[in-house]
């Protein structure tokens, strides 16, 4: 029996490391086999090209390709053994993260995401997505108290803002796989509502 794949989406700042050690926690208390990985990393390789993606200028063809690379990867290495196992799969963001920040904040083509979305994936989607999403002042407010920012982040306002409305629309054309999570709520509300949809999975 194939896992499950989860992955946890949003622009910086909206809080979804913040939930990753409580949907752990829920998958481990129900005794559900499962792996934590990330994007873009997961994987020897792909932890070397987020240095890269993360820290170095690069155009924006070979940011959008370097991305595709590390999860075609992340795809063979970890996440297929780990469904085909029966183990459930939850990532800290996939392939609408490269539609959110390469296409929506940098402006590429969709339909060139789409191609090696359909070339590295073959139709492999997330059974579930949870968007968590603040405002960008909620957003930006965040990060000024955490940590040095990486080159996505320095971002100016109005690419976060392109990402964010990507994201949203996304959402809006997948309902049924994307589900949107007011990320400014108390975290235990949030949580609930996480519990929730997790258990419409089992």
């Amino acid at each position: 029996m194939f896992g499950k794949f989860i992955t946890l989406e949003g622009i910086d700042g909206a809080g979804k490391s913040t939930h990753l050690g409580w949907l752990q926690d829920w998958l481990r208390q129900r005794a559900i086999e499962h792996v934590i990985t990330r994007e873009p990393g997961g994987t020897p390789l792909g932890e070397k090209l987020r240095e890269l993606l993360l820290h170095h200028d690069m155009h924006l063809e070979t940011e959008t390709l370097l991305m595709f690379a590390g999860r075609r990867e992340h795809i063979a290495e970890v996440i297929l053994p780990a469904l085909q196992a029966g183990s459930w799969v939850v990532s800290d963001r996939f392939t609408d993260a490269t539609f959110a920040y390469q296409g929506g904040g940098r402006g590429l083509g969709i339909e060139r995401i789409e191609v090696l979305e359909h070339w590295v994936q073959s139709g492999l989607q997330p059974d579930l997505t949870l968007l968590f999403d603040v405002p960008l002042e909620v957003s930006r407010e965040r990060l000024a108290k955490t940590r040095v920012l990486d080159r996505f982040e320095q971002e100016q306002q109005d690419f976060h803002q392109r990402v964010r409305n990507c994201y949203l629309e996304r959402a809006r054309r997948d309902p049924a796989r994307i589900k949107v999570i007011d990320s400014t709520r108390p975290i235990e509300i949030i949580q609930q509502e996480l519990a929730t949809l997790l258990q419409e999975l089992i």
